[in-house]
C-alpha cells in the first residue's frame, strides 16, 4: 500500500470530508480506510493532521433505536451521580474529582 495523498490545510479536492464533515452531512465513514491527510504546518509543535475520507464511499448514519436512546440516557445519568452522595448533580462530574464539586470542596460551601 502506499502513501496517503498529502494536501495543505484548507486546499483538499471536493469528494473527501473530515468525520465532523460527513456527521454534518448526515454521513460516517462506513469502516473505510482513511483516503487522504490534511496538514498545517506549526512553528514549535509537530503539524496539525486532518483525515480525510471519500464522501461517494460513506453511508447514512445509522438511527437513534429506543434501545440505544435508553442506552445513552443511562451512561450519562451514571456520569451525572456523584459516588460519595449519590444525588444526580445535573452536569458531568469531573473525572479529575471524582465525585460532585460540592462533596470535593465542602468547606467552601459555607463560604457564600
Amino acid at each position: 500500500m502506499g502513501e496517503l495523498p498529502v494536501y495543505r490545510w484548507r486546499l483538499a479536492p471536493d469528494g473527501y470530508a473530515t468525520r465532523r464533515q460527513l456527521r454534518a452531512l448526515g454521513l460516517r465513514p462506513a469502516g473505510q480506510d482513511v483516503a487522504a491527510e490534511l496538514r498545517r504546518l506549526r512553528k514549535r509543535r509537530g503539524p496539525l493532521v486532518a483525515y480525510l475520507y471519500r464522501i461517494d464511499q460513506a453511508k447514512p448514519i445509522r438511527p437513534m433505536t429506543p434501545g440505544r436512546r435508553a442506552a445513552l440516557e443511562a451512561a450519562m445519568a451514571a456520569r451525572r451521580t456523584c459516588p460519595n452522595c449519590r444525588r444526580d448533580v445535573g452536569y458531568c462530574i469531573p473525572r479529575s474529582l471524582g465525585m460532585c464539586v460540592t462533596c470535593a470542596y465542602p468547606e467552601e460551601q459555607c463560604a457564600a
